[in-house]
């Protein structure tokens, strides 16, 4: 019985214990207490409030560091420990919705952790004899030994990322020169190398900050797995879905959708979708397509770092600033990094440009799924390799660490050929010059021409259309269930009744098609 309670009996009570010779005195002290109770109520109400509340913080306290310890064990590859705590902690009283998901999401991950570390040792190797018909084991070990194969050791069953053979050939020169001479050669984008496009955009946009446009129209399925979902029930799917951006991309027309009914979530939405809905059929396929066209414009500034002074603190920078949990945190390690980088400069031009180079020097590879990472900008740091969604994180928490807005924009990117691929990179805010995009992966170029070589520290291509304008944002309307890519949004996302289908039981496709364009 709580106080409140405890109250509202006190005159019965007190007439029960009286004797007749003084029961005029308890009818006096009911009739005080009763004219007195909406005071004496309140009062009491008030006082529990705080208490209440600093036994709810103390719960919610308790319910992180719980999720905390079971987050470590995972990442240590402590699989049946980290069930045994999902267990213990799903057991107790008064825990809320969503602690009890933020649990339970972690059984999801251990399984698609397993989904993406699927080779024993034997199986690495077959991969790396395809390559390397004559590997040998010391070979092997030695690539294994110094971290270029990542691996994961789950319960004691050390296991290989499904990636990690073809990652190889990307982190160890010598590996790469050992692949037989006839193999396929590693993919390069377009816009990897310095092209007459990036000097396109550098002398359209010299005079406005944008230029050199391409039309391009895009269409992207979604397709999920004939009986993933029982027939008769409804699929829900999310496709991206870009934002009309001023002197980024403009111009944008919806063409069509299958099926035809669909819902273009507002302009306002930083991960904007097409949501799309349909029936699953017996033996079928369930299939989602969206088509649209826009105008992309190339951007660049020249900078003088001698006008760039520290950006201000207002509604346009603040949201950019400081940690985001749990992928921009300002560990330890993190800070040691950006101070063995920065040194003593103070320029933030110069800042970035150092940041920029160190995280560029990262030599890029085949990503884990980011909802398997506790802590994305932390990989990158330590890891040895870092794909581009990686290194961005890495980089927009050192800028940002350094008192610099750092947000991110992800999306495709395209070319004239056909080609494809997801990408991601950032944005800073230099004043005064405002917003400027970042491209670390692609990074600097061998060039002679200080613009050109520095092209993507403050220019983009017009080769890429934007989805995303920051991460792990809701969609509208919501998914029901965590998202199979909890960080981006690329290649769409998918559920029923019964829960999210994940990437193992549906595909995507994405074509570009690039148009004629009139400036």
């Amino acid at each position: 019985m709580d106080p409140v309670t405890d109250l509202l009996f006190i005159a019965p009570r007190a007439r029960a214990i009286v004797s007749p010779a003084g029961r005029w005195r308890t009818r006096a002290l009911a009739l005080g207490l009763i004219f007195a109770l909406p005071a004496l109520v309140l009062g009491l109400r008030v006082s529990v409030a705080p208490v209440q509340a600093q036994a709810r913080a103390a719960g919610e306290a308790a319910a992180r560091e719980e999720l905390a310890a079971v987050v470590a064990s995972i990442d240590a590859g402590r699989f049946e420990q980290a069930r045994a705590q999902i267990d213990a902690a799903l057991q107790q009283r008064g825990l809320d919705d969503g602690a009890r998901a933020a649990l339970e999401f972690q059984r999801e991950r251990m399984r698609r952790i397993r989904l993406d570390f699927s080779l024993d040792r034997a199986q690495a190797e077959q991969k790396l004899r395809a390559q390397i018909p004559n590997l040998t084991a010391d070979e092997f070990d030695a690539w294994d030994r110094h971290g270029l194969l990542e691996s994961m050791t789950i319960d004691g069953d050390k296991r290989y990322f499904q990636r990690a053979p073809s990652n190889l050939f990307r982190l160890s020169p010598q590996a790469l020169a050992r692949r037989r001479a006839d193999a396929k050669p590693l993919s390069v984008g377009p816009m990897e190398t310095l092209n007459d496009h990036q000097r396109e955009v550098r002398d359209a946009a010299l005079e406005r900050g944008y230029g050199a446009p391409r039309r391009v129209r895009i269409t992207q399925a979604l397709t999920v797995n004939a009986d993933a979902v029982p027939a008769g029930k409804t699929v829900r799917a999310w496709l991206p879905y870009p934002r009309e951006l001023p002197h980024q991309q403009e111009g944008l027309r919806f063409l069509a959708s299958a099926p035809a009914t669909h819902r273009i979530a507002p302009a306002s939405t930083l991960q904007r979708t097409v949501y799309l809905e349909q029936r699953a059929q017996a033996g079928k396929p369930t299939k989602f397509e969206v088509s649209y066209e826009l105008t992309v414009y190339g951007q660049y500034r020249r900078i003088d770092p001698d006008r760039v002074v520290p950006a201000p603190v207002n509604e346009q920078t603040r949201p950019y600033l400081g940690e985001r949990a749990p992928h921009i945190v300002y560990t330890p390690a993190l800070r040691e990094f950006s101070r063995k980088v920065v040194g003593d400069e103070k320029n933030p031009y110069k800042i970035a440009q150092k940041l920029y180079a160190a995280v560029d020097a990262i030599p890029w590879a085949g990503a884990r799924e980011y909802s398997t990472i506790s802590n994305i900008s932390d990989y990158a740091l330590h890891a040895g390799h870092a794909d581009c969604g990686q290194q961005t994180l890495l980089l927009m928490a050192l800028l940002r660490l350094n008192g610099i807005p750092a947000r991110w924009q992800s999306g495709w990117v395209y070319g004239d050929n056909g080609y494809t691929n997801m990408h991601d990179w950032a944005w800073m805010y230099l004043a005064p010059y405002g917003w400027l995009p970042v491209d670390v992966t692609t990074g600097r170029f061998d060039s002679p021409d200080p613009q050109l070589a520095g092209f993507y520290l403050g220019g983009l291509d017009a080769y890429r259309v934007a989805y995303n304008d920051d991460y792990g944002r809701q969609f509208v309307p919501a998914k029901r269930f965590d998202r199979s890519e909890t960080v981006d949004s690329q290649r769409g996302e998918v559920e029923w009744e019964g829960g999210n289908l994940y990437f193992d039981q549906w595909d995507y496709d994405y074509h570009a098609q690039v148009l004629p364009t009139k400036d």
